[in-house]
């Protein structure tokens, strides 16, 4: 009894240990490979699987999260012949765990190298001033170029950015001195511009000045004619107003005798005044007679007043 039972102990143990060999736990966002006797048998999802012992093996294990890999530094030319020292990331992500374990070797190997390539080709294809202009388009055309040759090895390239691009340290320093330049040329340039406008405006309000001074001197010489105007308008109306009441005074008693005097007071007065303004004084043949030239007065202040009528 002692004997079998220690052969039910062993076999017991034997099964126990077959059976826990053959018990595989395969972790959430992981995929693991499956080779019997060497070939492929299977791709284990998450969760627990079993496999035969001694027959099945695991062979690959994968991660199926997102990875980042670290590019190397490297040394492009660009297209002005500078040379620059450029590094990255790249993320990853295997989406087909078979293809990523018979497609190719060592896919992390294989991307890291195409990514170099890749970006010593696109770095040669532009300048050294559009490099830091134009990462996103460079990180664009590597993803492009390394997915398409990746996506045979189970992979999927999700992005990828340039880190760190590197001039010599001479291009530097030239690079330094021209921004400089370029600063104390928009400098100038804004300087220039606000001692431009400054003139305009002073143009502007030197022509504003002048316009308002003769809009002012011609409102001025309009009021003044204005006032002129209604000056003349009121001597004319004071005038006619003296000359209706010079004409009714006429037509009363003794109206005409007060004409003949005032008449011939401002004949006297008026010959008076040209003797004083000159030597000379040539008089009317008839100027002794006064009564005669008062008479011709008088008949032309009459012939006028009945033209009135």
């Amino acid at each position: 009894m002692e004997g079998s039972e220690i052969v039910y102990l062993v076999v017991a143990f034997l099964v126990v240990v077959t059976i826990a060999r053959g018990v595989r736990i395969v972790p959430q966002q992981s995929a693991y490979i499956v080779q019997r006797l060497g070939k492929f048998r299977a791709a284990l999802q998450p969760g627990m699987s079993y496999i035969v012992p001694f027959f099945d093996s695991v062979a690959y294990k994968h991660s199926l999260k997102e990875k980042a890999l670290d590019i190397p530094e490297q040394v492009c030319i660009t297209k002005d012949n500078v040379q620059v020292t450029v590094d990255g990331v790249i993320f990853i992500q295997v989406v087909d765990p078979v293809k990523a374990s018979y497609g190719i070797a060592d896919y992390v190997f294989a991307i890291s190298q195409l990514a170099q390539t890749t970006m010593r080709s696109e770095i040669g294809k532009i300048d050294l001033d559009k490099t830091f202009e134009e990462r996103m388009t460079i990180n664009r055309a590597v993803v492009s170029s390394i997915d398409e040759a990746a996506i045979e090895w189970g992979v999927k390239v999700l992005r990828y950015e340039i880190k760190n691009i590197s001039p010599p340290q001479s291009v530097l320093l030239a690079m330094e001195k021209q921004m400089q330049a370029e600063r104390e040329k928009r400098a100038k340039v804004l300087q220039s511009e606000g001692e431009k406008q400054s003139a305009i405006n002073i143009a502007e309000g030197q022509k504003q000045k002048v316009v308002l001074e003769s809009e002012g001197v011609r409102q001025r010489q309009i009021n003044e004619a204005d006032g002129q105007a209604e000056a003349i308008r009121a001597v004319a109306g004071a005038t006619a107003d003296g000359v209706r009441s010079v004409a009714e005074a006429i037509g009363h008693s003794g109206g005409m005798e007060a004409v003949q005097l005032r008449v011939a007071e401002r004949l006297i007065e008026q010959f008076g005044n040209l003797a004083k303004s000159t030597n000379t004084l040539i008089l009317p043949a008839n100027f002794g007679d006064m009564a005669s030239l008062l008479a011709t007065t008088m008949s032309v202040v009459k012939q006028t007043k009945q033209g009135d009528r």
